[in-house]
């Protein structure tokens, strides 16, 4: 059992030994292929690096181990590494692409490459220069679905369905028919999600300005409001000063009146009438004083009639200082 293990051991370090020091390019890069195909494609990367940097090897070899480095880059998910690699690859074959095995590949890969990267835009061009270059109808039905996808990544979705439905229309054997039809489907559903999305958002978007209409409406019939309650309180205030200047001017009437009876009494009533005076004045003093209270006169018909009052009251004095007189001469005689 130990003998066994023991040559197992052996058997796997020579292996590995013919794996690692092998001398022939040729060799290196079949085995390489044979990693690659395993699904090893880190393991293949060091095995076509070997190759692609050995100074012995023809041009053709290198050009062509890198094109498969590129590869294996990709599917082990080293996208920026497999992209340097790739343009290096289309730079050195670039002049002659048409005697180049795998140049047109090496343009569909990178375009994968830029895909994965989300690089969407530089993506596209590079698929339909694949299409466009490859007569075979499954090759051409892979461009166009990525085209697809690029295009469905992006947010196009309706030219994204057209693309889908060249792959299912005009390629029905290819491999990639049930995945286009399943896009086109995809693409179906995201239409009627962006349109219950609008439908949502024009809905909100409604609600917020009828209730922003609302509001403003509210505030207009707000300020109608204090409008007219200022207009009514300006009628009220107009109403109220008529009134007064109409009492203002039944009263400069009347004083007009006052002043005329004081200035006709002062100049001819006889004595025996000063009574008579006195209750004229103090009668006129009343309606001067209750004008006064209630507010009707302004200061200055106030202030008139005061000194009106004041002068009645020196011409009360004087007319019963003459009624004093008289009555002493009487007595004397």
């Amino acid at each position: 059992m130990v003998l066994k293990r023991t040559s197992f051991f052996i058997v796997l370090v020579m292996f590995l030994c013919n794996l690692l020091f092998a001398q022939n390019p040729k060799e290196l890069f079949e085995k390489g292929l044979d990693l690659y195909q395993n699904g090893k494609w880190q393991d293949a990367v060091l095995m076509f690096r070997r190759v692609q940097t050995d100074t012995t090897v023809d041009e053709t070899l290198t050009n062509e181990a890198l094109y498969w480095i590129s590869l294996s880059e990709l599917f082990a998910g080293a996208y920026e590494a497999a992209l340097q690699d790739i343009e290096l690859f289309i730079k050195n074959t670039s002049n002659t692409p048409s005697k180049v095995k795998n140049y047109y590949e090496a343009i569909y890969n990178k375009g994968r490459i830029l895909y994965y990267l989300n690089q969407f835009d530089g993506a596209i061009p590079l698929f339909k220069t694949y299409a466009d270059a490859i007569q075979d109808p499954n090759r051409k039905a892979s461009a166009y679905y990525w085209i697809g996808e690029c295009l469905f990544a992006l947010g196009h979705f309706e030219e994204a369905r057209n693309t889908f439905l060249i792959v299912t229309e005009k390629y029905p054997q290819s491999t990639k028919y049930e995945a286009a039809s399943y896009r086109i489907v995809l693409v179906d559903q995201k239409k009627i999600e962006n349109e219950l999305l609008n439908l949502l958002k024009w809905s909100h978007e409604e609600s917020l300005r009828i209730v922003e209409e609302y509001q403003r409406r509210e505030r207009a019939y707000e300020q109608a409001i204090l409008a007219y309650q200022k207009r009514i309180a300006e009628m009220l205030k107009d109403t109220h000063m008529a009134e007064l200047e109409k009492e203002n001017k039944e009263l400069k009437q009347k004083l007009a009146l006052l002043e005329s009876s004081l200035t006709t009494i002062a100049a001819s009533a006889p004595l025996k009438d000063v009574s008579v005076v006195q209750d004229q004045m103090s009668e006129q003093s009343t309606e001067i004083t209750k004008a006064m209270v209630s507010g009707t006169l302004t200061q200055e018909q106030a202030n008139k009639l005061l000194s009106l009052k004041a002068s009645a009251l020196e011409l009360q004095k004087m007319l019963l200082k003459r009624l004093s007189e008289s009555t002493e001469q009487g007595d004397k005689k």
